[in-house]
């Protein structure tokens, strides 16, 4: 595997994994488990932060503690679907600040088109972490990035459920420079740019819109 890209293989992500997979599963606890393996996956994303001493008391006496140094985040959800994600990043790192862009696929092309774009004001003092649950054809996730470089952010990470050997090739590609985070990575895509074995639309099972 690419040392650009990180699958994450730890036993409770693997578990939340098979049953969000599961089509008998419903829209409420798809949901629920989108977030908490979001929150599983942000734990090891941020492991490089780097931290620094401070000076702290205790109930007992004063020591040298660990806090982040100074470094501020950012999570920026590929709508709609990579809103299912966001809350359970924000369960971590509370502080971050949260952008959006949206894009949706040409059902005919398969390609992405841009349609909404928010950053924040900030950005480019911030570690940005783009979020969608699905890494199919790679295109929505690398004109994102692209997106997002624009504003030159202190760094950038991508981070989704799943992901098809296509997507990972063509963001590798695209963008080098970009650390990819993973729960597993399926099969192929199909004839419709579905990943196999997937889970189905995330966007629609997150938000029972089919």
């Amino acid at each position: 595997m690419n040392e650009q890209i990180y699958v994450m293989d730890h036993p409770l992500i693997q578990h939340k994994l098979g049953i969000l997979r599961d089509k008998n599963t419903g829209t409420k606890q798809f949901r629920e488990l989108a977030s908490e393996i979001a929150r599983l996956m942000c734990y090891e994303a941020t492991r490089d932060l780097p931290l620094e001493d401070v000076e702290i008391e205790t109930p007992m006496q004063k020591m040298t503690a660990k806090t982040i140094a100074g470094r501020k985040l950012a999570f920026v959800p590929i709508l709609r679907a990579g809103l299912g994600m966001v809350e359970g990043m924000l369960d971590m790192v509370p502080s971050a600040k949260v952008g959006h862009i949206g894009l949706y696929r040409n059902e005919t092309t398969h390609q992405p088109v841009e349609y909404y774009n928010k950053l924040p004001p900030d950005i480019e003092e911030r570690d940005v972490i783009v979020l969608d649950p699905m890494l199919a054809t790679g295109g929505s996730a690398i004109d994102a990035i692209t997106i997002v470089k624009r504003s030159n952010p202190r760094s950038i990470k991508f981070m989704c459920l799943i992901a098809a050997p296509e997507g990972l090739s063509a963001l590798t590609a695209a963008h080098p420079d970009v650390q990819i985070y993973c729960a597993a990575v399926d099969r192929c895509l199909n004839e419709d740019a579905y990943i196999l074995p997937g889970l189905g639309d995330a966007g629609d099972r997150i938000f029972g819109t089919k």
